[in-house]
């Protein structure tokens, strides 16, 4: 009896040994073939590895910590043509290159109620004096053109200025009128779009560039 138990034991074993080793496949018996080529390609390819040189490897590090360096993004402008030129001389003298961006954007049509032109600086002055009498705030003019003369506001469309300036009529307002400051079109835009503390340092060498424009967060 013991010596058929062992018979059996080995006879099973053969048949699995056979099964396994796909020695059965041809009668149909063969186990279920696992097919996963995705594990060949993360496997690692040694050829392709390099021991770094303390040189590399420092400069790598270097790099990943001024990846985690906390940045800011800013904005500035519009300019126009003359403005973004002195401007981007400042900008290669005072900072690295990649770290500050010149960009073209469309700058929308600019309508104001406007006072203008005065004689000389005094009446610019004296006419200041009378609005701040009248609790009007005047603005600085951006066209030249439009000099000497002020702003009592700045509006994206001709209907709103003039909505405006009939408001300001019933308040005794009489000799301003609404003109076109600025038509639609292209000036140039400064980004700086990954400000660290340390060019923040450097803004300063650019102040005087950047026209009495400040910079502003880009979101």
């Amino acid at each position: 009896m013991l010596r058929l138990f062992v018979l059996l034991l080995i006879l099973v074993n053969g048949v699995y040994f056979a099964w396994s080793a796909g020695l059965l496949r041809a009668a149909g018996f063969a186990p279920v073939q696992q097919q996963e080529p995705q594990r060949m390609g993360q496997q690692i390819k040694s050829e392709a590895l390099r021991v770094l040189t303390p040189q590399e490897f420092k400069r790598v590090e270097g790099q990943v910590q001024a990846d985690l360096v906390p940045k800011e993004c800013l904005l500035a402008g519009p300019f126009d043509d003359a403005q973004a030129g002195v401007l981007r001389q400042a900008l290669e003298a005072a900072l690295a290159p990649g770290s500050w961006q010149l960009e073209s954007v469309t700058v929308p049509a600019r309508w104001i109620v406007y006072m203008g032109k005065f004689a000389s600086a005094e009446g610019l002055t004296k006419k200041r004096e009378e609005l701040a009498a009248m609790r009007l705030a005047p603005q600085n003019l951006t066209n030249p053109a439009l000099e000497i003369g002020l702003s009592l506001g700045n509006f994206d469309d001709q209907a709103a200025a003039t909505a405006e300036l009939a408001t300001l009529n019933l308040r005794g307002i009489r000799t301003a009128r609404v003109v076109l400051e600025h038509p639609q079109g292209q000036q140039t835009q400064l980004k700086l779009p990954a400000l660290t503390n340390e060019l923040k340092g450097r803004l300063n060498d650019i102040k005087a560039a950047l026209a009495g424009k400040s910079l502003r967060n880009c979101n």
